[in-house]
């Protein structure tokens, strides 16, 4: 998935930028942040939407951001939009520097983990529903519940995340774990909190 893709421009990023703040969104995996810790950065999570992170990558004056989705925002030797051509020309550069490039990417830290999963809903339910389970779930074992978009419950060993989609009317869901048991369990966390606001839906996993 392209957050891993991230954790290598960060790592790169940073080492020309030591401290710096990096930007990444609420889809991306408990990796990306570790990441940017260990290469000595300062990682923070905003919500999702290219417009919004543009926003907050202004904001702040961070020299990197990115999504999930692959939307990726260089303010270093760029210009803090998003720009694909401008994307793999980076990845390149830094794949040039190594004579076993698949080396450099099978590296990168990686834990199971779903797609973005949607749950479909009527037009607007996606965020009533949302909001629901921000009022009144209840996520036993989780360490911390982040709802600066949506709902990402954070665990030991992994994380659940529902949010609402803004563009169309569905929940977008993911997960991620170190193990694929924690993954199950964390699923399984999700399904109860989802069919408690929603009886009857048609979850997508």
């Amino acid at each position: 998935y392209p957050d891993r893709q991230l954790m290598l421009f960060a790592e790169d990023v940073l080492s020309r930028n030591p401290g710096a703040e990096i930007i990444f969104d609420v889809k991306c995996s408990r990796n990306v942040a570790a990441h940017v810790r260990r290469h000595g950065g300062r990682p923070t999570m905003w919500r999702t939407g290219h417009s919004l992170v543009k926003a907050k990558l202004k904001e702040t004056g961070a020299p990197l951001a990115g999504e999930m989705s692959g939307h990726t925002f260089f303010k270093e030797r760029w210009y803090g939009f998003d720009d694909g051509l401008y994307t793999g020309a980076r990845l390149l550069e830094i794949l040039s520097r190594h004579a076993d490039p698949s080396a450099v990417l099978n590296a990168l830290p990686n834990s199971p983990a779903t797609p973005e999963l949607q749950l479909k809903t009527a037009e607007g339910e996606n965020f009533t529903l949302v909001e629901e389970l921000k009022r009144t779930a209840k996520f036993e074992g989780a360490t911390e519940v982040i709802r600066i978009d949506g709902v990402r419950a954070e665990y030991p060993d992994g994380f659940g995340l529902a949010r609402p989609s803004n563009t169309t009317p569905v929940v977008v869901i993911r997960f991620e774990a170190d193990t694929p048991e924690a993954l199950a369990r964390i699923q399984a966390d999700f399904r109860r909190a989802i069919l408690a606001v929603k009886p009857g839906a048609a979850l997508p996993f």
